[in-house]
């Protein structure tokens, strides 16, 4: 029988704060990470508000101090997405006390972090150098910071870690599929430990024009904590967010051999495609239905044992309805009976990096038997009245099974299930 797989480090980057901890304990307590956009001047854009990572200054308490990651000479090489990445993988990699000291140890570590879209406001940055200060004036380390798979290669570099290296770039799936394919190696034989997850940083004036454009984003403007309301009627879009969600995973039996703590267990990952539309899922929700029965699979369980559903629900009228409908399709009667959280109310869509965020809140909804709340949840849609919300405020629940979603444009689906040890 084979061993299970285990996470035995966690580290996270969020607009709730930076460390597990402090946002775990900030998302318990209803705590909003969104605020009104300061990075720069919003002018005429409709778009004010996002989740951005606070810093040092503005959060003494769990603000991201740069100085304690790396020095300023290293940073001016590399895009805020990386930064994030490394801030992760710092915490996690300490929490496991994996830092391998031969050869064969660092070619048997993977290093798997996605991202929807990468350095992207270093490619603004640089369009906008290029057309107003010419060619010359363009800095030599642009493509190695936008490149999506350099926040996985940066960490790779800075820990010595010679095993696969990857970065799933599948939108707003990216970072549960990290995970899946860190397990697929872990399986397979070709790591024996993984670091995986996802990292984003986008809240850029470009991605954010481009998103309204879309009409997918929230033109919320007077209460930036109110902006983000997965299933609410008064919804109106999704917040951007950033940040990155890092975990170290290994089978138990490796992690017991080197005396590492197990904290959770991946039981069941699965993923699909809708083939329907590049931005909207099937009415009938079966693609992602299908991702969610293949980690049902994986784990060798029935529907009903999942205590706990971590929603993708990222607060846009169509992709919260699409996602209902999925679960709808993939359990049947027994969704009525199990609680529904939706975090991203109090972070917003981190994109890539959501994955790794919402699978580390999920481990520790397994770990603690609490619920995180779904903020700004007051008029849930009237044909979701059968259905258990997490609203108001956090449930002690037990939870030996809990499902993470993760879907993103284009079609891809991605689920996870994570359980108590």
């Amino acid at each position: 029988m084979q061993s299970p797989l285990v996470i035995t480090g966690m580290g996270m980057i969020s607009p709730l704060g930076c460390g597990v901890h402090a946002g775990w304990d900030r998302l318990l307590a209803g705590r909003s990470g969104i605020t009104s956009i300061t990075r720069f001047d919003t002018g005429e854009l409709p778009i004010k508000v996002a989740g951005a990572v606070p810093d040092i200054e503005s959060d003494p308490e769990a603000g991201l101090d740069p100085d304690r990651v790396l020095d300023a000479k290293e940073r001016r090489k590399l895009e805020l997405f990386s930064l994030y990445a490394m801030a992760a993988a710092q915490e996690a990699l300490t929490q496991a006390n994996w830092f391998p000291s031969n050869d064969a140890e660092r070619e048997a570590t993977a290093t798997i972090v996605g991202s929807g879209i990468g350095g992207f406001p270093t490619i603004t940055q640089a369009q906008n150098t290029l057309s107003t200060r010419g060619h010359r004036r363009l800095s030599p380390f642009t493509v190695p910071a936008f490149l999506a798979n350099l926040a996985a290669g940066n960490v790779s570099i800075r820990y010595g870690f010679r095993g696969p290296l990857g970065c799933p770039v599948t939108a707003c799936a990216a970072g549960v599929q990290a995970i899946g394919d860190g397990m697929r190696l872990i399986r397979s034989g070709e790591a024996e430990v993984a670091l995986v997850g996802g990292a984003e940083a986008c809240i850029d004036p470009l991605s954010l024009a481009s998103f309204n454009a879309m009409k997918a984003l929230s033109t919320e403007q007077n209460d930036p904590t109110k902006a983000s309301r997965p299933f609410d009627q008064a919804r109106n879009g999704f917040v951007m967010g950033e940040g990155a969600g890092l975990m170290v995973i290994e089978t138990l039996a490796h992690a017991e051999a080197r005396g590492a703590t197990p904290l959770a267990i991946l039981s069941g990952y699965g993923t699909s495609a809708d083939a329907h539309h590049i931005t909207a899922g099937p009415e009938d929700g079966a693609g992602a239905a299908a991702a969610i029965r293949a980690a049902l699979r994986m784990a060798r369980l029935a529907p009903e044992a999942i205590d706990h559903i971590n929603a993708h629900a990222t607060s846009t009228p169509v992709g919260d309805r699409a996602e209902i409908a999925s679960l709808r399709n993939a359990f049947g009667d027994a969704l009525a009976g199990i609680p529904i959280s939706a975090t991203k109310s109090a972070t917003g869509h981190l994109l890539g990096a959501a994955g790794g965020v919402e699978s580390i809140f999920s481990a520790l909804s397994t770990m603690h038997d609490r619920l995180p709340p779904t903020l700004n949840l007051e008029n849930a849609d009237e044909d979701l009245s059968d259905l258990d919300f997490v609203s108001g405020s956090a449930r002690e629940h037990r939870s030996q099974h809990v499902l993470c979603n993760g879907f993103g444009f284009g079609g891809v689906n991605a689920a996870l299930i994570v359980s108590k040890v």
